[in-house]
């Protein structure tokens, strides 16, 4: 009677043993689940500044900076030997500068094949469709955008700014006529690249 006694406890002990010795398991793996899924929320921000170079004869010069963080973009910028007033700026499809009008760069950015408009119009507008920028008198002007309709270098067509460029035109953009907003000369231009 008592081997049996001995025999039941001796079994009990293994039994608790191997439980407890697979709960802990279970409580590492979910531990280390949860960190990794800690690790993906916080990304480490995406960050390109580009440079703007005069084009068709101007003295259009700056700087735009752009900061990726969660899946938001913001765009930075400052645009200097402008004349006072507006001037529209746009993203344009190629980030090509070669020519000295800037039309390397092809038309505006809209990959989802919508109306030229102003940003969020219910009507349509393309992702290049930045708007306008007021520059002081003297010929400085800034510019600021944020937005999840962009990304860098996240591969999707619809939202990838990489391999485009930043357009500065001459005159004002209408936010209308098809398909450029009747903006003018392309005065500056940026090629966006990683």
């Amino acid at each position: 009677m008592k081997t049996i006694k001995l025999f039941t406890l001796a079994c009990t002990i293994v039994v608790f043993a191997t439980a407890c010795k697979d709960t802990k398991k279970e409580t590492e793996t979910v531990t280390e689940t949860e960190t990794l899924e800690i690790e993906e929320v916080v990304a480490a921000p995406k960050k390109l500044s580009i440079t703007l170079s005069p084009k068709s004869g101007s003295n259009v010069e700056g700087t735009i900076n752009f900061n990726e963080v969660n899946g938001v973009v913001s765009m930075v910028g400052t645009v200097t030997g402008l004349e006072e007033g507006e001037h529209a700026i746009h993203i344009h499809e190629k980030a090509d500068c070669s020519a000295d009008d800037g039309t390397s760069s092809g038309g505006h950015w809209n990959p989802t094949g919508q109306p030229h408009g102003a940003w969020g119009d219910a009507a349509g507008y393309h992702k290049g469709d930045i708007g306008n920028l007021t520059a002081n008198a003297n010929g400085r002007a800034t510019i600021t955008k944020t937005t999840d309709e962009w990304c860098i270098g996240c591969g999707d067509d619809t939202k990838d700014i990489l391999g485009k460029a930043i357009i500065v035109h001459i005159g004002v953009d209408d936010l209308k006529t098809q398909p450029t907003g009747a903006a003018g000369a392309r005065i500056g231009c940026a090629g966006i690249i990683e």
